[in-house]
């Protein structure tokens, strides 16, 4: 019940929020804001409750739904799934209440969009029938069309059409992969699914999930999506959304299609690298501060999935540290975006600068966060990219040349967005009588930056604690756990 309460109280909470006719956009967001603060707190009961020792699916709930086809609600924690789920609780947390901060318009939809967002995603990473996954990772596309197209910037309607059109194409490759693996299988079940040599099953499930994280070439929704959408909608989208594509490439892909993974190895990672140089690249050259970061978390996805296809126990727990920490920092980092252009009305490089003076909040978090995002040693990114980069050399020390590169490029793109917003000469869009961060805005930020710190200080909080101490094991038997049972 406490994986079922994890998804529904949200989607609970956002019927609430569009039924009671709230009398202010702070009434409507603050309680808002108490539900995702619930279903935080429900994710701490349920990491008190994980046997991190035993692995396997914890928690679990089934119920038939439709028998004849072998189809059942059926949702269950794994230790890996936990973390993206408070992943989740947590950004979700940041994001209602920096949108009641910033006082949206219509406050009741959308609110409710994203608390309902908030439960499907979950849904995405607790669902252990292959349906069920689908459903939930269609229902949390939905909200998003949303969100960008009535809220988004100047260009919204483009930047929809895009995240639609390129969205609705991996999904159609995801439903027909899904029917043909669960009929061929004679189940939906994800824990008793059979190993596939199917190539295009196997094609149509990569292809949706690149399209979703993204990977190159599939990105085109990106840059306009990021931008124009709400900052607390981006900081969702890199920071949670995409992750849905690495889970599934995790807990799908790899354990059900294990030869035509080793047989498409080179050219994934082919294209995960060619991504992670060239989203590195542009994000060095980009002109605006949403730019600069969209195109990181394209790079940084793609450094995920060299991880992930390794398929070696270094790089699956360097590519789920990964997901967490690149989660709270671009999440965080697009917040700050959105501070920047509530007091400037614009995020390009060119009109900033000199931020700094006068601005020691803004300062300290955007300098905190950049150091972290440029993984220097001793941060929570460089103790995951360290383990990739440790688990894609035992495939070929090629691929890791690769990415200790794009690591520089990292580097250079990160300083070029501090120089450019707080120490160069000011720009026409700052003035001295723009204020400091206020203390709500220090908060949500702050905290994202607080959790990042203390994984910084402790990584192993995570790493130890994933896939039952054996992850290439765990991955080879589906996440059985220990002793070849799933835990109770």
């Amino acid at each position: 019940m406490l994986t079922t309460a994890l998804i529904f109280l949200p989607i609970a909470g956002a019927l609430l929020v569009w039924l009671i006719p709230w009398a202010s956009v702070r009434a409507a967001g603050g309680f808002a804001l108490l539900v995702a603060l619930a279903q935080l707190s429900l994710w701490v009961v349920a990491l008190g409750r994980i046997d991190f020792e035993a692995g396997g699916l914890q928690e679990a709930t089934e119920t038939p739904w439709f028998e004849d086809l072998g189809v059942a609600y059926k949702v269950g924690l794994y230790d890996f799934s936990l973390w993206l789920v408070g992943l989740t609780a947590f950004v979700t947390v940041a994001a209602i209440a920096y949108g009641t901060w910033a006082g949206r318009e219509r406050p009741r939809a959308y609110f409710g969009l994203l608390l309902f967002l908030a439960g499907a995603t979950t849904g995405v990473f607790v669902a252990q029938d292959l349906l069920l996954f689908y459903v939930f990772f269609e229902a949390m596309l939905l909200p998003l069309y949303v969100l960008i197209g009535v809220w988004g910037g100047a260009r919204r309607g483009a930047a929809t059409l895009k995240f639609i059109v390129y969205t609705m194409a991996g999904s159609l490759l995801m439903l027909v992969s899904v029917i043909a693996l669960g009929l061929g299988n004679g189940t939906f079940d994800m824990t008793r699914l059979s190993a596939s040599t199917n190539d295009w099953i196997f094609l149509g499930f990569l292809a949706a999930f690149a399209v979703k994280a993204p990977i190159w070439p599939f990105h085109g929704w990106l840059p306009d999506a990021y931008r124009e959408a709400p900052a607390e909608v981006s900081a969702l989208l890199s920071g949670v959304i995409s992750k849905t594509a690495a889970y599934g490439i995790l807990r799908i892909v790899l354990p059900t299609f294990p030869e035509p993974v080793a047989d498409w190895r080179v050219v994934i990672l082919a294209l995960a690298s060619i991504g992670l140089v060239y989203g590195s690249l542009l994000a060095f050259r980009a002109p605006d501060v949403r730019g600069v970061i969209a195109y990181s978390s394209l790079g940084q996805m793609c450094l995920i999935v060299i991880g992930l296809v390794a398929v070696t126990d270094s790089g699956l727990t360097g590519a789920v540290l990964h997901m967490v920490s690149h989660g709270l920092v671009s999440a965080a980092l697009f917040l700050l975006a959105g501070a920047i252009e509530r007091r400037t009305a614009t995020g390009e490089l060119a009109l900033l600068g000199g931020m700094a003076r006068g601005r020691p909040r803004l300062a300290t978090l955007l300098i905190t966060l950049s150091v972290i995002a440029l993984a220097v040693p001793f941060s929570v990114a460089f103790a995951g990219e360290f383990l990739i980069l440790n688990g894609i050399f035992e495939v070929g020390w090629g691929w890791a040349v690769v990415g200790a590169g794009a690591i520089v490029l990292a580097a250079l793109y990160m300083l070029r967005l501090v120089s450019a917003v707080l120490h160069l000469a000011p720009g026409e869009a700052v003035s001295e009588v723009q204020l400091d961060l206020r203390p709500a805005e220090v908060g949500i930020v702050g905290a994202l930056a607080v959790a990042l710190v203390a994984l910084s200080f402790w990584p192993a909080a995570i790493t130890d604690r994933v896939f039952g101490g054996e992850p290439a094991r765990a991955v080879e038997t589906g996440f059985e756990g220990r002793g070849g049972e799933a835990a109770p």
